[in-house]
């Protein structure tokens, strides 16, 4: 089994948050299986499915579904971990991106930011992966918040996207788009934010290259003592790019790593996990993607996912979720 985990300073600022709202923090902590107490132990790390538990448990209880978008401003650089300052000492916006995508890892391996240009604006894509849990869409929305809220802080608050796009739908479209301070799609085929590419050339105002290179000199430590395995995000990220042209074979990804077949499998072994796990566990998390976006036909998600045939799909969902396609949308 992938356990990916997210660093406890990261969940220190979403708690700080319901704190906030007068929740009790405590208590949330308890029922998601998190220690509240060693969030600021800088090796303490959770599983993303507790995370996932925690948002859901703070929905219910606060009876508040646009909870993620309370108080966004309460981010702490702290809470990025050390990439946090790698960040704020960075030349420029972009390039404080950069490096926190580099270093994303530290803060939590069961996410990841890419930047892609298209139709001529700069698209920062926000992934997360959930693990044996669905995950809450508070979760990408507080995390994109966050993230902007710290770059518009870092750059002298003026940096503001043209548009965001987020994957659930909501009947309180204008909460977002005051949060977001553009407009917001609902219900797309992915959590990003776009930005004109020169507003991401803004300077960071704490910039230093002394200062940068210090703190990347600690993250690349960081990294080092996390010993984050890496095999099985690589071939992860070349399955997902080849399902659509049918299930990859084993040997076809060792190629694309330039490994031998065998070496792969030493290695996927050595991390935990076997070929037929990992493919079939990225099936699993894009699955409880694509079932929420109500735009995708089955017929869609079955070429999407490499199966032969919506039959495969069925079963699958069946094995997974104890539940059929159809029936895993509509309770999500």
């Amino acid at each position: 089994m992938n356990q990916r985990t997210t660093s406890g300073a990261w969940i220190k600022g979403v708690t700080d948050m319901f704190a906030s709202q007068r929740l009790d923090v405590a208590q949330l902590c308890a029922g998601a299986g998190i220690d509240c107490t060693q969030l600021s132990n800088p090796n303490y790390r959770c599983l993303t499915e507790r995370v996932s538990a925690l948002w859901n448990t703070a929905i219910s209880i606060s009876g508040n579904p646009n909870l993620a978008l309370a108080n966004p401003h309460l981010v702490q650089p702290a809470n990025f971990e050390v990439v946090g300052y790698v960040m704020i000492s960075s030349d420029s916006v972009r390039a404080a991106l950069e490096r926190l995508q580099r270093y994303l890892r530290i803060v939590s391996d069961a996410a990841t930011i890419e930047q892609i240009t298209r139709n001529g604006l700069l698209w920062v894509e926000l992934e997360l992966y959930g693990g044996e849990a669905s995950i809450p869409s508070q979760r990408y929305v507080y995390d994109l918040l966050a993230l902007l809220t710290f770059l518009r802080w870092g750059s002298g608050n003026c940096l503001r996207p043209l548009h965001a796009s987020l994957s659930h739908n909501t009947a309180h479209a204008s909460l977002y788009q005051e949060a977001f301070q553009c407009p917001v799609q609902f219900g797309a085929a992915r959590n990003a934010m776009a930005f004109k590419p020169e507003d991401l050339e803004q300077p960071m105002l704490a910039a230093n290259a002394t200062v940068a290179q210090l703190h990347v000199e600690h993250a690349g430590r960081r990294l080092e003592q996390l010993k984050m395995p890496h095999t099985r995000f690589r071939a992860r990220e070349i399955i997902v790019s080849k399902l659509a042209d049918g299930e990859p074979r084993r040997e076809e990804i060792a190629a694309a790593m330039c490994l031998s077949d065998r070496t792969l499998l030493r290695r996927l072994k050595d991390e935990g996990t076997s070929y037929n796990q990992l493919l079939d566990g990225t099936r699993r998390e894009l699955a409880q993607r694509y079932l929420r976006q109500r735009d995708l036909s089955l017929a869609q998600i079955t070429y999407l996912l490499g199966f032969a045939d919506q039959s495969n799909l069925f079963r699958a969902c069946k094995r997974w979720f104890a539940l059929s396609p159809s029936q895993y949308r509509a309770q999500t």
